[in-house]
């Protein structure tokens, strides 16, 4: 077990901050060249953000879920892509310590260790072999590889004696190849490239069923006792990237007000835009939808915390309003920062106002599976009408 002084809230929140202008100044060129720039990464590693969700007998933090929304909003308030990186790390480093003891002694002897992963399979696919697994395939859009260690992947299982199912593992990203195919409108400083498997040979042992690891079924005997891992997959993902939508709908929030004073309100007589009803209304909607993203980042990561420490088992309506508090985390948001971003004015579409930079990075962000708000609502309707979910996924 490691001796490391394990930092509280408050001091990885003043971490961070100490960090601000380095990720501020690196914000721009992470854009234009579609990755972390290397100083962001290194200041977001000496901050200790990649060992929050790591266990901590390698020296990592364990950090709780309401931790977790403060600092990814914080770096969020900066770089949206730099929070999303972080946010991703979090939930792939929570997901290996599901894994047997010996696999994570081989992840975790860096406890700074950055992964990357996805929840999905892709184009992969396993078939058995002696000692383990052969995998081949793709997976597009995965957030932080070019700066990460590890992968967590996941491929369909080709079972010879019965019906294939998913399974993941975590893999050397020196054992796979890359393909840069990120060019997007937005979240362009994640470097979320494409990842593919060629004849990858898996042992055995650092295999489990997809399944298993969504409903945090735990293949560890050294973190059964941690309260970290008392909870479902899904919930610990939406806890882990709620604070990235609303830390961007405060930035865009901010960086209005910064333009706000001596800007006119063009084609009126008002002296300037500050004085106009118009904006009065616009403004104080956009902040109370802020103040109620946060209500709904915060019930859920309030939910996880309350629930790993009692230990009790997580109800189907509990699991489903987690991915509803992220769906609705993230539609609040966007609609505030829409209102801002209106109010702004034409020249807020100048590249040289980062406006539209967090504009376009919350757009691409609601865009995910899983941050979808519709869907998120439909499945937590569908619970509360006493209807099958339609999904594992919870």
């Amino acid at each position: 077990m490691s001796t490391a002084v394990v930092p509280s809230r408050e001091e990885l929140v003043e971490r961070v901050s100490g960090i601000v202008p380095v990720l501020r100044a690196n914000a721009e060129w992470a854009h234009e060249h579609r990755r972390l720039h290397e100083g962001s990464v290194k200041a977001l590693t000496d901050a200790g953000v990649f060992r929050m969700r790591a266990p901590r007998r390698y020296g990592g933090y364990e950090s709780d879920a309401r931790t977790m929304v403060e600092v990814a909003d914080l770096i969020a308030q900066v770089d949206g892509s730099a929070a999303w990186v972080v946010s991703c790390s979090w939930i792939a480093g929570w997901g290996i310590g599901l894994f047997p003891d010996e696999v994570q002694d081989d992840v975790f002897a860096d406890p700074d260790v950055q992964v990357c992963t996805t929840i999905g399979p892709g184009s992969a696919t396993a078939v058995p072999v002696d000692g383990g697994i052969l995998v081949n395939g793709s997976w597009p859009c995965i957030s932080g590889a070019l700066s990460s260690r590890y992968q967590q992947i996941g491929a369909i299982f080709l079972d010879p004696d019965g019906e294939p199912y998913p399974v993941m593992s975590p893999v050397p990203m020196s054992d796979l190849e890359i393909t840069d195919d990120w060019h997007t409108s937005g979240f362009r400083g994640t470097g979320s490239v494409a990842t593919t498997a060629k004849d990858l040979f898996i042992p055995r042992e650092r295999v489990l069923p997809a399944p298993a690891v969504v409903d945090s079924r735990s293949s560890s005997d050294l973190n059964a006792d941690s309260p970290m891992y008392r909870a479902p997959f899904i919930s610990v993902g939406a806890a882990s990237t709620v604070g990235v939508a609303t830390g961007m709908a405060k930035a865009i929030r901010d960086l209005f007000f910064e333009r706000l004073p001596g800007r006119a309100l063009t084609y009126t007589n008002y002296p300037s835009q500050a004085e106009a009803p118009v904006t009065h209304l616009r403004i104080a909607d956009a902040a109370m939808k802020i103040d109620e993203a946060e209500f709904h980042a915060r019930r859920l990561a309030d939910t996880v915390d309350a629930k790993c420490a009692s230990g009790e088992a997580w109800s189907l309506v509990e699991r489903g309003r987690s991915r509803a508090d992220e769906g609705a985390t993230v539609r609040l948001a966007g609609e505030a920062a829409g209102i801002f971003a209106q109010a702004g004015g034409g020249s807020s579409a100048y590249t040289k106002v980062p406006i539209q930079r967090f504009v376009n990075d919350l757009h691409t962000l609601s865009l995910h599976a899983m941050m979808n708000p519709d869907v998120n609502a439909e499945t937590y309707g569908r619970i509360l009408c006493g209807v099958d979910p339609n999904t594992y996924y919870l």
